[in-house]
């Protein structure tokens, strides 16, 4: 999942489970990067991570529901793949949207924000 902007800021929504797991944009963009490629390794390699912490990220996420979100087939004549479940899918769809919510519902304070700060050092002044 991308940054979503409202103004010049920034807001990243993360989950935090009890026992430590955390679902945020990291773990959504690799869902959304094998969604799109249909393989842990590619989308591991369009984030500029190992393959083995890709799946280690997956592994972590087939683990925090009571369904798995992505489901792999090993190598062999057809080669090897990944797919987001229905679960996975649905999961991302809806984190999405509880992004643009919470941007939503706060895009006035946000605003109010932004107004008041102060430049950056290297920002462009309007």
């Amino acid at each position: 999942m991308a940054k979503t902007k409202a103004n010049d800021l920034t807001v990243i929504l993360r989950i935090d489970f009890p026992g430590g797991v955390r679902l945020g944009r990291g773990k959504l963009q690799l869902m959304s990067l094998i969604r799109e490629t249909g393989s842990i390794s590619a989308a591991g390699r369009a984030m500029d991570m190992s393959y083995r912490r890709a799946w280690l990220l997956v592994d972590e996420m087939n683990h925090m529901f009571g369904k798995p979100v992505v489901e792999s087939q090993r190598g062999g004549k057809q080669g090897g793949g990944a797919a987001l479940t229905a679960f996975g899918d649905e999961l991302l769809v809806r984190m999405q949207a509880l992004q643009e919510k919470a941007v939503s519902a706060i895009d006035a304070d946000l605003t109010w924000l932004d107004k008041h700060r102060m430049p950056a050092a290297n920002e462009p002044e309007i």
